[in-house]
């Protein structure tokens, strides 16, 4: 047997957001300080909370599971923010429609369209 393998804590699920501010989210009965990712597998820490320094890389994780998010809700704090050309490009080319708006419309659209069992994911920038 081998020594323990330490995974990054994730919900393993689509639950909605129940509460957003004070540098974090509530979901499922528990709470994440800091951003997330909503995927269809689950939701996720996600390190960027400054929106004029997303990269790429940042949205990997919707790039692997493209297959089931049709639309990214992506947060971009108090402020609407727009999704840099070239992540927007290559998220695009997955079929994936990348809509920036402010973090409380993001989670209030990511809430109805997850009731509406719509493809929908989000990537979300934590608010104070």
């Amino acid at each position: 047997m081998s020594g323990i393998e330490i995974r990054d804590a994730h919900f393993p699920g689509r639950a909605p957001i129940e509460a957003y501010g004070n540098g974090g989210f509530r979901f499922a009965d528990m709470s994440h300080r800091g951003s997330i990712l909503c995927l269809p597998s689950g939701i996720y820490g996600w390190q960027p909370a400054d929106p004029e320094k997303l990269v790429p890389a940042d949205f990997d994780a919707f790039v692997a599971e493209a297959g089931g998010i049709e639309i990214l809700l992506v947060g971009t704090g108090t402020e609407l923010k727009p999704v840099p050309v070239g992540i927007r490009a290559a998220l695009r080319e997955k079929g994936i429609s990348a809509d920036p708006m402010s973090t409380g419309a993001a989670v209030r659209t990511y809430n109805v369209l997850l009731a509406e069992d719509r493809a929908v994911a989000a990537a979300l920038i934590a608010v104070g």
